[in-house]
């Protein structure tokens, strides 16, 4: 059995979402999703991108496992905890330790050490560049 070639781009659908709480009308290429299908989607975009990405949770009809066209990426959902993990564990202790000591607004005293940990990783956990391995 020979496998239909794939696209190496994602292809673009216009996309027309009517959301208001409790309901979503969504229009893929002019054509509306069946009433019910859709349990939710999540609509992202990085500016940078060139298009923004739709995920569409959906509910298929009794007796059918999945009907229609789909790219599959398989992945386990992060929790925040394991993000959490994941960026204290490539964080470079003896950087941090550096850091922290030679912060303007370390004030000394109980915690001040501490503190000032917590402000740095604070800090690169808004940049995830810095700080890591």
């Amino acid at each position: 059995m020979t496998m239909p070639e794939q696209p190496t781009e994602p292809q673009a659908h216009a996309v027309h979402i009517d959301g208001q709480p409790g309901q979503a009308t969504i229009r893929i290429g002019g054509e509306a999703l069946p009433p019910g299908t859709v349990t939710g989607y999540v609509l992202q975009h990085d500016i940078s991108a060139a298009l923004p990405m739709l995920i569409l949770h959906t509910r298929q009809p009794d007796g059918v496992a999945f009907q229609g066209l789909a790219r599959v990426a398989v992945g386990v959902a992060k929790t925040s905890a394991d993000q959490i993990c994941e960026f204290l564990n490539a964080v470079d202790p003896e950087r941090l330790d550096q850091e922290a000591l030679n912060r303007a607004d370390y004030g000394g005293g109980p915690g001040a050490t501490a503190r000032a940990m917590l402000m740095t990783l604070t800090e690169w956990a808004r940049n995830t560049e810095g700080g890591t391995r």
